[in-house]
């Protein structure tokens, strides 16, 4: 099971100097991959005042391409993984070809996580339907997965049309490995049919494996073998949890997760320096 860590989108500043302080110490601590989660423009809510969701204009965020390519040219093995990319509310020609130039800037170190998102401010500000996003999902993925196996590709499906057109240089894995995140009865479905993993929102216990089971079960009636989809859990390492730390790893490696990431988000701590000092304790504390 690999071991990696989220990075701490909204709350390790724009500097750019603390990114590379965090991103050098987590590849030295022998950290496998490091996670990033997406959004791209945020709400104003001084006029929102039933605003529910997490985030805002207010919130931070590095644009996932942008910060794994910095990334990549000072790391030699560190892994990148979008967890997850909000795949239908962008261009997906664009976007693949964002993710082959990525993956061949990394050596191949690079694995897409994709979702369907909440925020429908995103999706009018980028010019996508919301609505039809979930379906619409699964033709982009078939669609990029086409761009990163073929010189030049004939598409014409719902939402798209190539007309035997490629895209240039391709990527080193062909195609890239694409899991998904989410958890509704509908997702689970389609991870089930199309997903080469899944980045689940539960935590390995009774009702965890209950859901693990319900995809094994779907990916049965899809013709596949359930062991062919890996799954991507999380840790959070809040220090009240301290004690239960190994246990925690252990039960993500009961259930046979090929990655785990450990997530030092929403516990008070501000900069690049915070994080490190918690995946430093994270670890050995953990009996890693």
């Amino acid at each position: 099971m690999k071991i990696g860590v989220v990075f701490p989108q909204t709350e390790i500043g724009p500097d750019a100097g603390g990114v590379r302080a965090y991103t050098k110490a987590v590849e030295e601590m022998g950290y496998t991959h490091v996670l990033a989660y997406d959004h791209v423009i945020g709400a104003n809510l001084a006029n929102r005042p039933d605003w529910r969701g997490p985030y805002s204009l207010e919130t931070q965020f590095h644009e996932p391409f942008v910060l794994f390519s910095f990334m990549a040219g000072m790391t030699e093995s560190l892994e990148f993984v979008t967890g997850i990319v909000i795949l239908p509310q962008r261009q997906t020609v664009l976007v693949a070809k964002q993710a082959a130039a990525l993956d061949v800037l990394s050596d191949g170190r690079f694995r897409m996580g994709i979702g369907i998102g909440w925020n429908e401010i995103e999706y009018e500000s980028l010019g996508e339907n919301f609505n039809d996003r979930g379906a619409r999902s699964e033709e982009q993925v078939a669609l990029m997965r086409a761009l990163w196996t073929n010189d030049s590709v004939n598409f014409q499906g719902k939402w798209h049309s190539v007309p035997d057109a490629g895209i240039n240089p391709l990527p080193i894995q062909r195609p890239i490995p694409v899991w998904f995140g989410g958890g509704a009865d509908a997702v689970v479905r389609r991870i089930a049919r199309i997903a080469d993993g899944w980045m689940p929102q539960w935590q390995p216990d009774e009702a965890g494996v209950a859901e693990l089971e319900k995809l094994h079960g779907y990916a049965r009636e899809a013709g596949r073998d359930p062991s062919d989809i890996g799954i991507d859990g999380r840790v959070t390492a809040t220090l009240d949890s301290e004690d239960g730390w190994p246990d925690a790893v252990q039960a993500w490696r009961d259930i046979d997760a090929e990655y785990i990431d450990i997530n030092t988000m929403g516990q008070g701590l501000s900069g690049a320096d915070a994080h490190i000092e918690r995946l430093e304790r994270f670890k050995p504390a953990a009996g890693l």
